[in-house]
């Protein structure tokens, strides 16, 4: 398996890594009548950029709360207003799955949502596997919001045997040499991985090799997996980071606190150096 940045066993060089987000694509299945990729036309299908991806599962959250509030059509203003992206970006990421409204009607919502949910597999339910039950790993088996979007957590691991047995969410704890039998009897199909950082490269070597191939990684390491294998990672700390930065440059453009205001006449700044008496 070759890292990035490395020639592969046939001496090709690797390839070069988008500059930005925008230039990764993900494939768009066809869809078949079944809400499955249709077979034999995944060579047509067109790509869409992994940014959009992103949004249109946010867009999907918005549509499903305007859908319980009985709301039949929306707008790309309202919908783009919601979402908090421009309504160019909106209807540019829409047309990736085909969907380009009505002059004068907008979107239909209920459409809508099926369009969206077919394009990012939620046709069916996606069986979730927990592995690290400490704090954040008991928080994600007991969060209910889980289910009721097509993402069951169906098992969990650890490697504590005060653990073995117990339940989590209603899940009995399994331990991680069980994960091959266990993920395979269930079907997971996502793998979360929230142990310390020393472990989570051993615990994603078992989940791959128990056929997962898609897995959400909270510890703060950089997983080697097959090409076939998609990861995503979430390091809270980096999150915090960035946030960091942005409070400290708007610290630097405060003004000083030594700063005298300009007075002021009926509510409006009066010029520098201009008197102003009662």
């Amino acid at each position: 398996m070759a890292q990035r940045g490395q020639s592969d066993a046939a001496g090709r060089p690797p390839r070069a890594p988008a500059e930005n987000a925008a230039e990764i694509t993900t494939p768009m299945p066809a869809i078949g009548g079944n809400g499955m990729p249709a077979p034999g036309l995944r060579d047509r299908a067109r790509a869409i950029p992994e940014a959009a991806v992103a949004r249109l599962a946010v867009y999907l959250r918005v549509l499903s709360g305007m859908r319980e509030q009985a709301v039949a059509s929306v707008s790309s203003e309202e919908l783009s207003a919601a979402a908090g992206v421009n309504s160019a970006k909106l209807r540019k990421d829409l047309s990736y799955i085909g969907s380009y409204g009505t002059r004068g009607v907008g979107y239909e919502v209920e459409v809508l949502i099926d369009q969206i949910e077919r394009v990012l597999g939620l046709t069916r339910e996606q069986s979730v596997a927990v592995v690290g039950i400490g704090n954040l790993g008991h928080a994600l088996a007991n969060y209910g919001g889980f289910p009721g979007r097509g993402f069951p957590v169906t098992a969990l691991f650890d490697v504590d045997p005060d653990l073995m047995g117990v339940p989590v969410g209603g899940i009995p704890v399994d331990h991680i040499d069980d994960i091959p039998a266990v993920c395979a009897a269930r079907e997971v199909t996502i793998g979360v991985i929230a142990t310390p950082p020393a472990a989570a490269q051993a615990v994603c070597d078992r989940l791959v090799q128990a056929g997962v191939e898609c897995i959400l990684n909270f510890a703060p390491v950089v997983l080697q997996v097959p090409e076939t294998v998609e990861v995503r990672k979430v390091d809270l700390a980096v999150e915090l980071q960035i946030l960091s930065f942005h409070v400290a440059r708007r610290a630097d453009h405060a003004p000083a606190d030594d700063a005298t205001p300009a007075p002021r006449v009926d509510g409006v700044a009066a010029p520098r150096g201009v008197v102003v008496r009662r």
